[in-house]
């Protein structure tokens, strides 16, 4: 059965005072909830990660990194291993962001040797993948997120996506104050779900958890995550603030 997840990706804020602080925050907010089918996880920056996981370690709160290289190790100045990643406590990385693919030319070849990479050290992998506004406008928002999908993850065994999370991001509504209606999310979140059966499936598909990222907030969260094939969020903004996180925590 999936599991509901609350993903948090931080991006480039918080030093690490402001990351403990915050993980901290969120930890107690959560320590007499129960959670049963809910994942809430927490994506700091690099210089944050190990003293995040640390705090994060016993807790009802997981620990993922924004990236990692797709290699095992060398010259490769600035970048960081699934190994590194492991030996500071994180288990799970997010992969194809947005902003990764936009700003530093991560294209689906290189994503797919990250997702390999991060498969053979055990990580799991929160995907992501979403169309730009003139894509939606021209109507190529599905087959630019088939694509996506197909290049990035198709060539995975049927038992790798035991390891899999997918997060589409419609990149129109990252940041911008605009969000995918609910039925625009679940019509998308459906598709993604039917090509995922045709290709594997339908074990396969249904046991998949299909998050949605873009201006998700406590505002929304609730129509949105209540949709059939919404599984939760990969939330940038409103992950920021402790009560505003907890508050999506609590629209399931």
């Amino acid at each position: 059965m999936r599991k509901q997840i609350v993903a948090g990706n931080w991006k480039m804020n918080n030093d690490l005072d402001a990351s403990k602080s915050l993980v901290k925050k969120v930890i107690k907010k959560l320590k007499k909830k129960s959670l049963q089918n809910t994942r809430v996880i927490v994506a700091p920056t690099f210089v944050s990660l190990q003293k995040v996981a640390n705090k994060a370690k016993g807790t009802k709160v997981e620990v993922a990194a924004q990236n990692m290289h797709q290699a095992k190790n060398g010259a490769f100045t600035g970048e960081i291993s699934a190994e590194m990643l492991k030996s500071v406590g994180v288990k799970i990385v997010v992969l194809g962001h947005s902003e990764r693919r936009e700003y530093f030319g991560e294209t689906d070849a290189i994503l797919a040797e990250k997702v390999n990479a991060a498969l053979e050290n055990k990580l799991e992998v929160i995907f992501c993948f979403g169309e730009v506004l003139e894509d939606r406008k021209s109507e190529k928002h599905f087959s630019v997120v088939e694509s996506q999908i197909k290049n990035g993850l198709f060539h995975l065994e049927a038992s790798a996506w035991d390891s899999i999370i997918l997060a589409y991001e419609p990149v129109w509504a990252i940041g911008t104050g605009e969000t995918a209606s609910p039925e625009q999310a679940q019509e998308m979140h459906a598709f993604i779900r039917k090509i995922v059966a045709d290709k594997y499936n339908q074990e396969v598909a249904d046991n998949v958890s299909i998050l949605y990222g873009g201006s998700v907030k406590p505002s929304n969260a609730k129509e949105i995550f209540s949709k059939e094939d919404v599984d939760g969020g990969l939330i940038g903004g409103a992950a920021l603030n402790a009560d505003d996180f907890i508050a999506l925590v609590n629209s399931f």
